[in-house]
């Protein structure tokens, strides 16, 4: 079983800066497609970042291109997602999702328990 386990949230001013992790555990696979997603009170759940094995990745071009910086440490199983440049507007709470199957076709089969992160103004 695979587990995913969020940290690195908590309080920041607009303008600062956080670094959230995801450490996988469990009955993992070398082949990955690891993504973190947020979700605002009231709203639905949004696409953050994704990377692969491979190291290739993809931003939410809308929000957080720019800002956010998706990287893996594979020796850790470790996804991180480096947070600069933080508005109000990316209060949420942050998951840790992962695919293991190495298909183009992604489906994460694994989440995390989430990590709020609070950006005052």
């Amino acid at each position: 079983q695979v587990q995913l386990v969020e940290s690195g949230g908590g309080l920041v001013q607009a303008g600062g800066s956080l670094r959230l992790s995801c450490a996988a555990s469990g009955r993992t696979f070398s082949r990955y497609t690891m993504a973190w997603f947020r979700q605002a009170p009231g709203k639905e759940r949004e696409f953050v970042a994704k990377i692969t094995w491979g190291g290739g990745t993809t931003y939410n071009p809308g929000s957080v291109k720019g800002r956010f910086t998706i990287s893996a440490d594979n020796a850790k199983n470790t996804v991180y997602l480096q947070m600069n440049s933080l508005k109000p507007e990316d209060t949420a709470i942050y998951y840790c999702a992962a695919d293991f199957r190495g298909s183009p076709i992604i489906k994460y089969d694994y989440w995390g328990q989430g990590t709020q992160v609070t950006v005052s103004s």
